[in-house]
């Protein structure tokens, strides 16, 4: 009989559903998809310029004009936490937040900072592919690996043309 109160059970759980809504664990909490969470998921996924916190929360403001800057952040924690979006720390900037929650790689401009998605190609067979590292191969000097993060760094075009013209 499975014992849905050990441990190994809560931890492996991401979601759950009950009373016709979506609710996940947190923190060892069972946390409800809120009104508050679903309008921040929803306004988060229509961008594609990986947003900070502040740069959201301006966003949100207008569809939730009582929405405070500590719940925006709170909330943005708790949905990266439980896999809904990803948390991105490149090159010790301010954090920003992608709506999409698969792995995927990031580009950061060295001289403004924007972030974007990365997409590999095969030029021999014209299809997007998946670099994967064999974690197997890699001498982490003792190190338990637990995921990896690769980060590409170079000029976004508006910054590429701007010092092209000086």
């Amino acid at each position: 009989m499975l014992d849905i109160f050990s441990e190994k059970y809560y931890f492996s759980l991401l979601r759950i559903f009950l009373n016709n809504g979506v609710y996940y664990m947190a923190k060892k909490q069972i946390v409800r998809m809120t009104h508050q969470r679903e309008i921040i998921l929803e306004e988060l996924r229509q961008l594609k310029s990986h947003p900070t916190a502040d740069e959201l929360y301006s966003i949100i403001k207008k569809r939730l004009p009582r929405i405070s800057l500590a719940t925006v952040y709170r909330n943005l924690d708790i949905l990266a936490d439980n896999g809904h979006i990803q948390r991105i720390e490149l090159g010790g900037r301010q954090r920003r937040f992608d709506g999409n929650p698969m792995p995927h790689y990031h580009i950061r401009c060295n001289v403004c900072g924007k972030i974007a998605d990365v997409e590999i190609y095969d030029s021999d067979i014209k299809e997007k592919i998946e670099v994967d590292i064999d974690l197997s191969k890699v001498d982490a000097c003792g190190f338990r690996i637990l995921g990896y993060k690769f980060e590409f760094e170079g000029l976004c075009p508006d910054c590429y043309i701007e010092i092209e013209e000086n």
